[in-house]
C-alpha cells in the first residue's frame, strides 16, 4: 500500500467553523444561521479557481470539508494565513459580512436558538505532519495533493522535522 503525505509546504491557518442548534422549532433563525455558509463556501472556491487560472486576486482560501454529527455542522477550513481570513471576514463586497450581519439581526429574536463558533489555529511553515495510506488522502492531502511520504520523512517526528527519538 502506497504511503503519501500532503504536498503544501508554508504558513498554514486552520479555521474551524460551526452552527449547534438548540431550538430547531425556530426554524428561520436555523434556516438563516445555516444558509449562509454553503453560499460562502461557493464564493470562496469560485475564487480559489479563478485565481489558479490567473482571473482573479487569490483570497488565501485553500480549500474545506464539512462534517456532521449530532450536535450539528463544523466546516473546516484550510487557508494561507490568518490575515487571509481577517481580510474575507471584513470585506463588504463579499459574502461574509452580510451575512453575518444578517445572522445578528435574525438572531436577536431568540439569542439561544443557535450558537455560532469559530476557532482560528495559525500553523508555522513544517508545522503539519500526516500521512495518508488507501486510495485516497483526506484534509489537507486533498486540497493541497500528496507526495511520496519519504519526502518528509519515514516517521512523524521526521515529517514534523524532529528528527531522533522515537
Amino acid at each position: 500500500m502506497d504511503r503519501v503525505t500532503h504536498a503544501y509546504d508554508g504558513p498554514l491557518a486552520l479555521f474551524l467553523i460551526g452552527l449547534r442548534v438548540h431550538k430547531p422549532w425556530k426554524v428561520g433563525i436555523v434556516r438563516r444561521a445555516g444558509a449562509a455558509m454553503p453560499r460562502m463556501i461557493a464564493e470562496l472556491e469560485a475564487n480559489r479557481s479563478a485565481a489558479e487560472r490567473g482571473e482573479a486576486e487569490h483570497l488565501g482560501y485553500l480549500g474545506s470539508r464539512t462534517t456532521l454529527d449530532l450536535s450539528g455542522p463544523t466546516v473546516i477550513q484550510w487557508w494561507r494565513s490568518v490575515d487571509d481570513i481577517y481580510s474575507y471576514a471584513n470585506a463588504g463586497a463579499l459574502l461574509h459580512r452580510p451575512a453575518w450581519l444578517d445572522f445578528y439581526r435574525a438572531a436577536t429574536a431568540d439569542p439561544d436558538a443557535v450558537t455560532i463558533w469559530h476557532e482560528t489555529y495559525t500553523v508555522p511553515p513544517g508545522g503539519v505532519e500526516s500521512i495518508y495510506s488507501g486510495p485516497r488522502p483526506f484534509g489537507l492531502g486533498t486540497i493541497a495533493g500528496t507526495a511520496p511520504v519519504g519526502l518528509r520523512g519515514e516517521t512523524a517526528r521526521e515529517r514534523m522535522g524532529r528528527p531522533g527519538a522515537a
